[in-house]
C-alpha cells in the first residue's frame, strides 16, 4: 500500500494509473477504521482496479469542538487494517494540506436537504461535509465513491452535490454494517463505557419495532411511541426521531403508495452521539 500526505504527489500517481485505463474507487473516512469501513472497501474492490482510502478528521464538519478533540485517532492500527484488505492507496493529509491557512467551509445549497434532521442540530455540518468531499473528489478524481448508509442524509446530500455541480463520479451507498447485537458500527462506539455499550443495541431494536408497526400505525403515533420508549431509559437522551421520505428527507404525516420511507434516529448515550436508520416497508 502506498501512503500519500501531499495532494499533488497523489494526483501525479493516480494520473499515471488512469492513463493505463485503471478505474479508481474512493472510500473517504475519518479514520478509527472498523469492519464497516472494510465492507466499503470490499464493495469498491469488486468493480475498481485501484482503491484509494482517505483518512482525514475534517474540522469544519464538527459543530462541537469537544467532539472534534475526542474523535478517535488510531492511524497505526488503521494502516494495519488497510494493509490486511489489500488497499492500494492511503491519502492521509494534514489539515494545512487541505485548508492551507484558512480553516473555513464553503457554503452549499443542497435544495433544503441540509436543513433536515442532522442539519437542525449540527450548525454548518453539511457545509463542512460538502467542502471536504468535493475537495477529495477534485484531488482523487475517482470513477466511483463509496459511502455507508448509516449516514443516509449525508449520502443523499453528496448525491445532490454531484448532480448540481455536474461532477462525473458515481456515488455508491452501501448497507449499514452492524455488530452482532445490532448496534450500527461507528468509530464513536469505542468511547462507550461497558454499561452504555450493553444498552446501546436498544436503538436498533427500537427501529426494528418501528418497521414492524409501520404497516398499521400512523407515523405520528409511531414517533410518540419511540419518544415514550426512550423516556424509560435514563442512559439515553433522544435528540430526534423521524419518519421521512428517502428522497426529500421530509418528515411524513401520512404514507403514500410507491414512495420509499426510512426511520431516522439520533441518540446521546452520555455525551456520545449515535445515529442510525432503517428502511421501512411501504405497501
Amino acid at each position: 500500500m502506498k501512503i500519500f500526505k501531499y495532494k499533488n504527489e497523489l494526483k501525479v500517481y493516480l494520473q499515471d494509473l488512469k492513463a493505463q485505463k485503471k478505474t479508481i474507487g474512493l472510500v473517504p473516512t475519518m479514520g478509527a477504521l472498523h469492519k464497516g469501513h472494510l465492507s466499503l472497501i470490499s464493495q469498491a474492490k469488486k468493480i475498481n482496479d485501484i482503491i484509494v482510502v482517505s483518512i482525514f478528521v475534517n474540522p469544519t464538519q464538527f459543530d462541537n469542538n469537544d467532539d472534534l478533540i475526542k474523535y478517535p485517532k488510531t492511524i497505526e492500527n488503521d494502516i494495519k487494517l488497510l494493509e490486511s484488505v489489500f488497499c492500494d492507496v492511503l491519502f492521509y493529509p494534514s489539515v494545512k494540506e487541505i485548508y492551507n491557512e484558512k480553516i473555513v467551509a464553503d457554503t452549499f445549497d443542497f435544495d433544503g436537504l441540509e436543513h433536515k434532521m442532522e442539519g437542525k442540530f449540527r450548525d454548518g455540518h453539511f457545509n463542512g461535509v460538502g467542502t471536504i468531499v468535493k475537495t477529495l473528489f477534485e484531488i482523487v478524481a475517482p470513477h466511483r465513491a463509496y459511502f455507508g448508509q448509516k449516514d443516509f442524509q449525508q449520502l443523499q446530500i453528496i448525491k445532490k452535490m454531484v448532480k448540481k455541480h455536474r461532477i462525473n463520479i458515481k456515488i455508491k451507498g452501501c448497507s449499514i454494517f452492524r455488530e452482532e447485537d445490532g448496534l450500527a458500527m461507528s468509530s464513536r462506539n469505542a468511547r462507550l463505557i461497558e454499561q452504555q455499550r450493553e444498552a446501546a443495541p436498544f436503538i436498533y431494536k427500537t427501529l426494528k419495532e418501528v418497521r414492524k408497526k409501520f404497516g398499521v400505525e400512523n407515523p405520528n403515533n409511531l414517533t410518540q411511541w419511540v419518544e415514550d420508549q426512550f423516556k424509560k431509559y435514563p442512559l439515553f437522551t433522544l435528540e430526534y426521531f423521524t419518519i421521512a421520505d428517502e428522497k426529500t428527507l421530509e418528515t411524513i404525516k401520512n404514507k403514500e403508495s410507491g414512495k420509499k420511507y426510512r426511520a431516522f434516529i439520533a441518540i446521546f448515550v452520555g455525551k456520545i452521539r449515535l445515529i442510525d436508520n432503517i428502511r421501512l416497508h411501504n405497501l
